[in-house]
């Protein structure tokens, strides 16, 4: 399955789960949330992971390192600062977050399953190689940085 290893943009998998949850909730178990709440509480984590994954690439931007995530081979420099002391993918974990509030608005508890299917993804095709890139480029700062910081939270 290498053949899937970074060449997806997250960004494209998470719209293309997003549209498939937004296809499959008309036919599943909705629960009855108000409109409002449904909104609010939407907005709010979409909101919060936007906010997340965004601070995400402006420290990549503020190293001048590679936002690329199709190319990790082309990173100058470890980004540990900022939101990467405590997560070590905020970009993944912000789209994530979009999901799940997404999940919400649809207000079927089967749509959580979008950003689960996002986080098995992500991981296996994405973060793992990136992952085995930094390893290499990095070597033991990587593997300190790894053994403090969570993948995700």
């Amino acid at each position: 399955m290498r053949s899937l290893e970074l060449k997806i943009p997250p960004p494209l998998v998470a719209l293309a789960i997003a549209a498939a949850m937004w296809g499959f909730a008309p036919m599943a178990a909705r629960i009855e949330i108000p409109i409002a709440l449904r909104i609010g509480v939407g907005l709010v984590a979409a909101l919060t992971g936007f906010g997340i994954a965004i601070s995400g690439v402006i420290a990549f931007r503020r190293a001048h390192t590679t936002v690329s995530p199709l190319k990790p081979e082309t990173a100058s420099r470890l980004v540990t600062s900022g939101l990467y002391r405590f997560t070590r993918n905020p970009m993944y974990l912000g789209l994530c977050l979009v999901l799940t509030g997404w999940a919400f608005f649809l207000s079927s508890a089967l749509m959580l399953l979008g950003p689960l299917a996002f986080i098995v993804y992500i991981t296996r095709f994405q973060i793992v190689p990136e992952e085995r890139m930094l390893s290499m480029l990095f070597r033991e700062a990587f593997a300190d940085y790894q053994a403090k910081v969570r993948r995700w939270i």
